[in-house]
């Protein structure tokens, strides 16, 4: 190509990554909005995204993740678009650093999710059971939260009705959530037995097995865009040593 051609595609690719990293930035303000409005306000987001939201709220801090989530798009989104459009080495390298710790921590933890899903059940049921115990009952939304997903998912605690022994609930009223007894009151440790509900553990890994190939297809799309990111960058970089 000559110079010319050269630089014309420099800046086209420029323009892109500026364009694509603002995008990005964007993205990541909103992620971060939403998630302080989880924080402050979770019951009204449950009504508005339902059932599986408030499922997937039991087994990961919704309000956190999406403050983190949000919070590293920012920087993500800031590191490409300034490092883009000022030309930066130092910036577009750490840009491409941050995307490629991000990118290994996805199959990481993509491979550990495929190959120990018991070890992943084992450690939410020592997260989340030791929660359930101190604050359903107590903790107003806490305990709205799940009340909502035991009802819509038709579910009971992470596991089964066990997860309430020894609870503040159970001590205070004598009895399990009547979710765990198909709605029936007082739902006590035989009837529980006897309805065999399911804990809300088993109903989300049904749910992410349902929608494995559209939960694949978005993994793959974001893999390829960080790929996409990562080679773009390193190419602005390389090109700058040229200019």
């Amino acid at each position: 190509l000559s110079p010319g051609a050269k630089m014309g595609c420099f800046t086209f690719i420029k323009v892109m990554m500026i364009l694509f990293n603002l995008a990005i930035f964007l993205s990541g303000g909103t992620l971060l909005g939403v998630g302080i409005w989880v924080r402050v306000d979770g019951e009204s987001f449950l009504n508005i995204f339902g059932a599986l939201s408030s499922s997937i709220l039991q087994v990961v801090n919704v309000g956190y993740l999406l403050i983190a989530i949000g919070a590293i798009l920012l920087v993500i989104g800031f590191l490409g678009c300034y490092g883009a459009q000022k030309e930066s080495k130092c910036l577009l390298m750490m840009f491409f650093s941050v995307v490629l710790i991000i990118f290994i921590a996805e199959v990481a933890a993509a491979v550990l999710a495929l190959v120990f899903t018991g070890l992943a059940e084992t450690l939410l049921t020592g997260l989340v059971t030791p929660l359930l115990k101190e604050k359903y009952g107590v903790d107003t939304e806490f305990t709205n939260i799940w009340n909502i997903t035991m009802t819509q998912v038709h579910c009971c605690g992470l596991n089964n009705y066990t997860d309430f022994n020894n609870s503040y609930f159970y001590e205070t009223h004598g009895s399990y959530p009547m979710q765990c007894c198909d709605m029936q009151e007082p739902c006590n440790s035989t009837l529980a037995a006897q309805s065999a509900v399911q804990g809300c553990f088993n109903q989300i890994l049904e749910e992410i097995r349902t929608n494995a190939g559209v939960a694949g297809g978005v993994a793959a799309g974001i893999a390829a865009l960080e790929i996409a990111s990562m080679a773009v960058s390193m190419y602005l970089y390389c090109r700058l040593d040229e200019k």
